[in-house]
């Protein structure tokens, strides 16, 4: 029963991020390294989270700040402060 609302947490949380973005059109991509140095700054930051790939690992994310969606894809993951509420999604679908 955990893991099955944990799934729809992440759902519902990749949703919401999801129709943000279709509201203000506005989605980020960065590299890495600003997407920790705006990690950092966030306070209680949410996280959106997929692991996968299909002939190399890849890890997605996702975050809110100040009204932008930031998005970045790594080869290898990286840290996330314990301070960070993460959501593990399903699938993380960027336009473009």
């Amino acid at each position: 029963m955990g893991a099955a609302a944990g799934a729809a947490g992440g759902a519902a949380a990749s949703a919401a991020i999801a129709n943000a973005i279709k509201a203000s059109g506005v989605l980020v991509r960065v590299e890495p390294e600003e997407f920790m140095r705006l990690l950092r700054r966030a306070e209680n930051p949410l996280i959106v989270y997929h692991e996968g790939g299909v002939f190399a690992t890849k890890h997605q994310y996702l975050m809110s700040y100040k009204g932008f969606a930031f998005y970045v894809k790594t080869k290898e993951p990286l840290f996330i402060p314990a301070t960070a509420e993460v959501v593990v999604a399903n699938s993380i679908w960027i336009p473009g």
